[in-house]
């Protein structure tokens, strides 16, 4: 990691501090800050500035290998690409209903996502941060560090995890980059010697995970007025409902709320999202800008992931992740929670949720069932919505009468939350960063704010942060008047 100041320019001699990259991010991306000569932060951007090119690559691809290359986009939520692209090619193939079986295998597959990804965010990510406090001594701030002090929470994120990926082997054949859903339904059921080694160990999944949202919420509320703070603001929230309301992370219908929480629109069929939401771009990220149409670039950005689902929804089909649900409403005392840190506890609300969820259908037969695929009249159109650990996925496919892609348009949950990650850490920088002199503590708050959206994360930035870091502060006469340190041991010098 490298992080600079470079003074700007333009008339008003403003300079820029840049860090590049940013850490623990699918890809690669930046936070750049403005500063004037009083050193007050003018504005502040997140930069995706990887170009991935899946849209186009894909085109001339026969349609039937989409659900398998389009997993290659992230190594932590391959499940949710698969499905997403399963989904919207069922249309293709003219999968108006799925067989049973064929449902309820790719909802197991979906929760055993879901579980294994918030698990991994929380505790390997997000807790070092929450557990130790922000600006904490880095070589304890870490996974490591919270193994040392916290032995079971720790030893609990790991096993959650593991089950989740155990439930992802079993119906997609593989833990990464598996192959089990396919146009019209799933390849593979699951056996009963698999149901009956996973049922072992699906209750203690659900005590674990009740468990950690009383830690998300024990930290929230001995915080709350940090919490509910830290890179704070109102905006608008989307997600898939199902459609009488419920929370559905597999299927559903578009809804929107304001953010006083008034609906914006509801029951869309997600099939045409774009009659609602549209994208825009703009010269300085790779990542697009989406908006609800009807409110215009400016006013009608929001955020999607846990915070919108588990506060747009009416309720929650399971008991246990219901109730919490409503003690979380209840704490914003009739409004929608906008606190960015209140993502963490939201999200250990969904992984209780997964986590009954996968109890559930374990118990279910259909699941090892031998009726597997569907098709009807073909379509040259298809789209597939699914919430994704990180909110809602869409998957947007053409394919001619060659059966090959010839268009393709994802919108990803990062790009739902592109305007929303930019607010966030413009309103930390402005209370952290502002007039101070830097620290790395300090930017590390900036990294908390990004760290809880949990934006698409790659398997090689799963590390301790032990990366070169260089902070040079110059003033508005180009003159260095502020140097930090901190070599790849994690050692800080001024």
């Amino acid at each position: 990691m490298s992080f600079e100041l470079e003074t700007a320019a333009n008339p008003t001699s403003l300079r820029r501090v840049v860090i590049e990259p940013v850490s623990r991010v699918e890809g690669h991306g930046k936070v750049s800050i403005l500063l004037d000569s009083d050193d007050h932060v003018q504005q502040v951007r997140l930069h995706i500035v990887e170009f991935r090119g899946f849209e186009r690559f894909i085109q001339g691809r026969p349609y039937w290998e989409i659900p398998v290359m389009v997993q290659r986009l992230c190594g932590i939520c391959p499940v949710s690409h698969h499905l997403a692209a399963a989904k919207a090619l069922d249309q293709v193939v003219g999968a108006k209903r799925l067989t049973p079986t064929a449902e309820k295998v790719r909802r197991l597959m979906h929760y055993g996502q879901i579980l294994q990804s918030h698990a991994l965010h929380f505790f390997h990510l997000s807790s070092p941060d929450l557990l130790f406090g922000f600006d904490s001594d880095v070589a304890k701030r870490n996974i490591v560090g919270v193994a040392a002090e916290y032995p079971d929470i720790a030893k609990q994120g790991v096993l959650l995890r593991k089950f989740g990926q155990e439930v992802i082997r079993v119906t997609a054949g593989k833990r990464v980059h598996g192959t089990g859903a396919i146009p019209g339904g799933v390849n593979r059921a699951v056996t009963r010697a698999e149901r009956d080694e996973l049922v072992k160990d699906a209750y203690q999944m659900v005590a674990w995970s009740r468990a950690a949202v009383q830690l998300a919420k024990r930290l929230h509320l001995a915080n709350v007025g940090l919490y509910n703070s830290f890179g704070a603001f109102r905006s608008n929230l989307m997600s898939l409902v199902a459609a009488d309301g419920a929370m559905d992370l597999y299927h559903g219908v578009l809804r929107a709320r304001d953010e006083s929480g008034d609906i914006i629109f509801d029951g869309v069929d997600y099939s045409r999202y774009w009659e609602v939401l549209t994208e825009e771009v703009k010269p300085w990220s790779y990542m697009k800008f989406p908006f609800i149409r009807s409110l215009g670039s400016e006013q009608g950005w929001y955020k999607v992931g846990p915070l919108a689902r588990v506060q747009n929804c009416d309720q929650i089909p399971t008991p246990l992740a219901d109730a919490e649900r409503r003690d979380f409403v209840d704490f914003g005392g009739g409004q929608p929670i906008h606190a960015t840190l209140a993502y963490h506890w939201a999200r250990m609300i969904e992984m209780l949720f997964a986590a009954e969820s996968i109890k559930d259908l374990l118990h279910d037969d259909d699941i090892l069932g031998d009726d597997l695929v569907v098709t009807g009249e073909r379509e040259e159109r298809g789209v597939g919505v699914i919430e994704a650990p990180r909110g809602t996925l869409i998957h947007h496919y053409r394919v001619n009468e060659d059966d090959q892609v010839i268009r393709a348009n994802l919108i990803v949950s990062t790009t739902h939350n592109n305007q929303a990650m930019n607010e966030s850490i413009r309103h930390v920088a402005k209370r952290y960063l502002d007039g101070r002199k830097l620290t790395e503590g300090l930017l590390n708050h900036i990294e908390v704010a990004i760290r809880a959206f949990d934006p698409c994360l790659s398997c090689a930035t799963h590390a301790l942060g032990k990366m070169p870091l260089q902070i040079e502060l110059i003033d508005a006469e180009g003159t260095c008047i502020d140097t930090l340190v901190k070599d790849s041991h994690e050692r800080c010098s001024c």
